[in-house]
């Protein structure tokens, strides 16, 4: 009996293990692959708001998901003109519009954008002691970059809240620090 009871305690330790080790697995977000860098022809790369153009033969990676959800994500603030012009490319995803730099909206990382089910959402960006509500009206596509469609510039990371300008100035950043920020955010 005795050599039973340690037997089944084994087993439930073994499953309990695995089980856990399967469920933490599933949270993670792993790179889902690579896309190799072009050369932007000339003058079509927005280096607006210090963004980035593809460095030509430069393996980027990419990522369908995004870290796991919670009431206080950690994600990584940058900064986009969402404006006709702007370093944001062509109109927003969600209502084909361009929006103000002086209104507070974001592009998501494929993840949390999540095929569109964010879109016209609003989202608590909390940082610097301040918090700000935006609205979602883009995807900060973190599955293709370094064409036309991308205005040449790389695949975004999988944590990214891409904000206007409005969204900054919210949060009290000084201006010379805009670009990049931790922050946490949720759904509102």
């Amino acid at each position: 009996m005795k050599r039973f009871c340690s037997k089944a305690s084994l087993i439930l330790l073994v499953s309990l293990i695995l089980t856990s080790s399967f469920a933490s697995e599933a949270q993670k977000c792993r790179p889902s692959g690579r896309i190799r860098g072009k050369k932007a022809p000339a003058g079509e790369c927005n280096q607006e708001n210090d963004s980035d153009c593809c460095i030509e033969g430069k393996l980027y990676t990419t990522y369908e998901c995004s870290p796991p959800m919670s009431t206080h994500t950690k994600a990584y603030l940058t900064l986009n003109s969402f404006e006709k012009g702007g370093d944001g490319g062509g109109p927003s995803e969600c209502d084909n519009q361009y929006h103000s730099d002086d209104t507070p909206v974001v592009a998501l990382s494929t993840g949390w954008f999540n095929h569109r089910s964010r879109c016209l959402q609003n989202i608590t960006i909390s940082g610097n002691g301040r918090s700000v509500v935006a609205m979602v009206v883009d995807e900060c596509d973190s599955t293709k970059g370094c064409d036309a469609d991308h205005d040449y510039q790389p695949p975004c990371p999988n944590n990214i809240v891409d904000a206007s300008r409005a969204v900054w100035k919210a949060l009290g950043v000084p201006p010379n620090e805009w670009g990049g920020f931790d922050i946490t955010w949720s759904d509102a």
